[in-house]
């Protein structure tokens, strides 16, 4: 039997392939982005991540050896040190004044607090696209790069095509396919369902900012 991973990423590639022709992630790429979308998603990924930290930590508490809890206890940690890390860049080194959650954001989070009444493969697959994509979408914004230092949005792109950032997404898949191989079929399946949600929500996430949602009452 394959990796669990090898069969998740064939069921989202549409989806992946949807996300690097989004005009955000495109605007984002060519540092044409006007700083007012790039400002809209980093308030709303600041309140996203604040949730997706406890999801990881929640996560890690139900882990079945000390090593995946351990690993996902610094992904959590990492996390805040990345928003810190981009906060400072583009803010400060404040954070973003406080604002309510778009509906995409609230969506996404509320999608992966649920996940803590599912089995924890389904749980940790949730929260792997998070990863996952924003790695390969890192990369490939990278790989678009011809003039260093001239997008306006260069620490973004590095943050997310890190290397330090690949061995935490290799490291997060790996659990994951740690716990799918002892899966029962349908728990794996679920898995895959859920990955390739959470895939579309990070496609919702880019397409909120780049039309600055709003709640229509």
């Amino acid at each position: 039997m394959k990796p669990w991973s090898q069969e998740a990423w064939a069921a989202a590639q549409p989806v992946y392939e949807a996300i690097l022709a989004h005009p955000f992630v495109a605007a984002l790429a060519d540092g044409t982005l006007p700083r007012e979308h790039f400002m809209y998603y980093l308030r709303q990924d600041s309140l996203y991540l604040g949730e997706y930290t406890r999801v990881l930590a929640h996560a890690a508490s139900r882990m079945p050896d000390a090593s995946m809890r351990a690993d996902f206890l610094s992904f959590a940690s990492d996390g805040i040190a990345v928003e810190r890390a981009l906060h400072s860049v583009y803010l400060g080194g404040s954070r973003p004044h406080p604002s309510e959650m778009s509906p995409a954001c609230m969506l996404y989070t509320s999608v992966l607090l649920a996940r803590a009444l599912d089995p924890v493969e389904v749980e940790a697959a949730a929260l792997l696209p998070c990863f996952w994509v924003y790695q390969r979408v890192g990369e490939a914004i990278l790989a678009r790069q011809t003039a260093a230092g001239c997008n306006p949005y260069k620490a973004w792109i590095d943050t997310y095509a890190d290397e330090a950032f690949e061995l935490s997404t290799r490291r997060a898949i790996e659990i994951c396919d740690r716990l799918a191989a002892t899966a029962s079929p349908r728990v794996r399946e679920k898995m895959s369902e859920i990955f390739v949600c959470c895939a579309k929500m990070e496609w919702m996430f880019w397409d909120s900012a780049m039309n600055l949602e709003k709640w229509k009452i």
